[in-house]
Protein backbone atom coordinates (compact mmCIF):
# COMPACT_ATOMS: atom_id res chain seq x y z
CA UNK A 1 0.00 0.00 0.00
CA UNK A 2 1.36 3.32 -0.94
CA UNK A 3 1.48 6.32 1.52
CA UNK A 4 -1.23 7.89 -0.87
CA UNK A 5 -3.28 4.82 -0.26
CA UNK A 6 -3.09 5.47 3.61
CA UNK A 7 -3.64 8.89 3.54
CA UNK A 8 -6.89 8.57 1.69
CA UNK A 9 -8.02 6.23 3.44
CA UNK A 10 -7.60 7.93 6.75
CA UNK A 11 -10.94 9.16 8.60
CA UNK A 12 -12.07 12.43 7.71
CA UNK A 13 -11.70 15.07 10.36
CA UNK A 14 -14.22 17.57 10.64
CA UNK A 15 -12.53 21.04 10.16
CA UNK A 16 -11.88 23.16 13.26
CA UNK A 17 -13.73 26.45 14.17
CA UNK A 18 -11.13 29.05 14.92
CA UNK A 19 -11.42 30.97 18.16
CA UNK A 20 -12.60 34.00 16.69
CA UNK A 21 -15.14 32.25 13.85
CA UNK A 22 -16.69 30.09 17.21
CA UNK A 23 -17.25 33.14 19.05
CA UNK A 24 -18.59 34.95 16.01
CA UNK A 25 -21.31 32.14 15.16
CA UNK A 26 -22.16 31.83 19.01
CA UNK A 27 -22.96 35.68 18.75
CA UNK A 28 -24.61 35.14 15.51
CA UNK A 29 -27.06 32.08 17.17
CA UNK A 30 -27.70 33.92 20.66
CA UNK A 31 -28.95 37.07 18.69
CA UNK A 32 -31.21 34.95 16.72
CA UNK A 33 -32.65 32.75 19.40
CA UNK A 34 -33.73 35.62 21.04
CA UNK A 35 -35.27 36.93 17.78
CA UNK A 36 -32.70 40.02 17.31
CA UNK A 37 -33.60 41.64 13.86
CA UNK A 38 -31.64 43.82 10.79
CA UNK A 39 -28.20 41.38 11.75
CA UNK A 40 -25.71 42.42 10.07
CA UNK A 41 -21.92 41.74 10.38
CA UNK A 42 -18.94 44.17 8.89
CA UNK A 43 -15.78 42.93 8.44
CA UNK A 44 -13.27 45.28 9.39
CA UNK A 45 -10.03 43.03 9.12
CA UNK A 46 -8.61 44.70 5.92
CA UNK A 47 -9.41 48.66 7.42
CA UNK A 48 -6.34 50.06 9.09
CA UNK A 49 -8.32 52.19 11.56
CA UNK A 50 -10.81 50.13 12.80
CA UNK A 51 -10.53 48.83 16.74
CA UNK A 52 -12.13 45.54 16.27
CA UNK A 53 -11.55 42.54 13.11
CA UNK A 54 -15.91 42.65 13.13
CA UNK A 55 -18.55 44.63 14.21
CA UNK A 56 -22.22 42.73 14.56
CA UNK A 57 -24.95 44.75 15.00
CA UNK A 58 -28.35 44.43 15.08
CA UNK A 59 -31.44 45.65 16.40
CA UNK A 60 -34.38 44.87 19.10
CA UNK A 61 -37.57 46.24 19.40
CA UNK A 62 -37.57 46.47 23.44
CA UNK A 63 -35.35 47.27 26.21
CA UNK A 64 -36.23 44.08 27.75
CA UNK A 65 -35.25 42.46 23.97
CA UNK A 66 -32.19 44.39 24.11
CA UNK A 67 -31.41 43.16 27.61
CA UNK A 68 -32.28 39.42 27.11
CA UNK A 69 -30.01 39.72 23.74
CA UNK A 70 -26.79 41.18 25.45
CA UNK A 71 -27.54 38.64 28.43
CA UNK A 72 -28.07 35.65 25.88
CA UNK A 73 -25.07 36.53 24.11
CA UNK A 74 -22.71 36.93 27.21
CA UNK A 75 -24.21 33.52 28.98
CA UNK A 76 -23.44 31.39 25.45
CA UNK A 77 -20.03 32.94 24.77
CA UNK A 78 -19.60 31.81 28.05
CA UNK A 79 -20.41 28.40 28.43
CA UNK A 80 -19.47 27.57 24.68
CA UNK A 81 -16.60 29.82 24.38
CA UNK A 82 -15.42 29.87 27.62
CA UNK A 83 -14.87 33.79 27.37
CA UNK A 84 -16.12 36.80 29.28
CA UNK A 85 -16.26 40.39 27.26
CA UNK A 86 -13.71 42.55 27.72
CA UNK A 87 -15.76 45.42 28.72
CA UNK A 88 -19.58 46.05 27.96
CA UNK A 89 -21.86 49.02 27.97
CA UNK A 90 -24.96 50.80 28.25
CA UNK A 91 -27.07 48.40 30.24
CA UNK A 92 -29.05 51.49 31.68
CA UNK A 93 -30.66 52.96 29.45
CA UNK A 94 -31.10 49.88 26.68
CA UNK A 95 -31.17 52.26 23.67
CA UNK A 96 -27.93 51.09 22.21
CA UNK A 97 -25.44 48.07 24.18
CA UNK A 98 -22.10 46.98 23.04
CA UNK A 99 -20.41 43.88 24.17
CA UNK A 100 -16.62 44.25 23.69
CA UNK A 101 -15.07 40.76 23.12
CA UNK A 102 -11.71 42.81 21.66
CA UNK A 103 -11.63 41.37 18.02
CA UNK A 104 -15.74 40.99 17.78
CA UNK A 105 -18.14 43.79 19.08
CA UNK A 106 -21.02 43.45 19.06
CA UNK A 107 -23.70 46.73 18.77
CA UNK A 108 -27.42 45.86 19.99
CA UNK A 109 -29.54 49.13 19.13
CA UNK A 110 -33.20 50.54 19.22
CA UNK A 111 -34.54 50.77 15.47
CA UNK A 112 -34.37 54.76 16.10
CA UNK A 113 -31.01 54.67 17.54
CA UNK A 114 -29.44 52.73 14.76
CA UNK A 115 -30.45 55.06 12.18
CA UNK A 116 -29.57 57.99 14.22
CA UNK A 117 -25.79 57.08 14.72
CA UNK A 118 -25.75 54.97 11.41
CA UNK A 119 -22.64 52.61 11.99
CA UNK A 120 -22.96 51.07 9.37
CA UNK A 121 -22.11 53.84 7.19
CA UNK A 122 -19.50 55.23 9.31
CA UNK A 123 -17.59 51.67 8.81
CA UNK A 124 -18.93 50.91 4.74
CA UNK A 125 -14.81 50.49 4.21
CA UNK A 126 -15.68 47.18 5.40
CA UNK A 127 -17.78 43.88 3.66
CA UNK A 128 -21.01 43.82 5.11
CA UNK A 129 -22.72 41.11 5.48
CA UNK A 130 -26.24 40.10 6.35
CA UNK A 131 -27.92 37.23 8.25
CA UNK A 132 -30.87 36.07 8.36
CA UNK A 133 -33.15 36.45 11.54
Amino acid sequence: MTSLQVLSERPKRSARLTRNSKLFKTIINAIRNKKGENIISLDLRKVDEAVADFFIVCEASSNVQIKAIADAIQDEVKEKCVESPYRHEGYQALQWVLIDYVNIVVHIFQPETRKFYKLEEMWNDGEQVEHES
